[in-house]
């Protein structure tokens, strides 16, 4: 598997398994959300665990790009939020 395939699919796994757990908590989702949440957080580990590098830090530090884009990009194609330059009033509110 692609290094970059690796770290894209990690990052939309980690956003899913979170977004699982804060819709339980938060949006009142049936429990059984947690099942999923818990599968994609594996998912995302087990991902991480495919690419190849000689230090640990490296390989995270680069996943860290990687997932704040697909932090951005999971905010605005399934929340439904565009990206903003500053806070949004909902954010500041909470």
């Amino acid at each position: 598997m692609p290094t970059i395939a690796a770290y894209i699919g990690a990052a939309i796994a980690e956003i899913a398994g979170c977004f699982a757990f804060w819709a339980w908590l938060r949006m009142d989702k049936p429990i059984w959300w947690l099942i999923p949440g818990v599968i994609s957080l594996v998912l995302f580990a087990w991902l991480l665990t495919l690419v190849e590098s000689a230090a640990a830090g490296r390989a995270y530090a680069t996943y860290g790009g990687i997932y704040i884009v697909s932090s951005l990009a999971w905010l605005w194609a399934v929340e439904g939020l565009p990206p903003t330059a500053g806070t949004s009033s909902a954010a500041s509110s909470a």
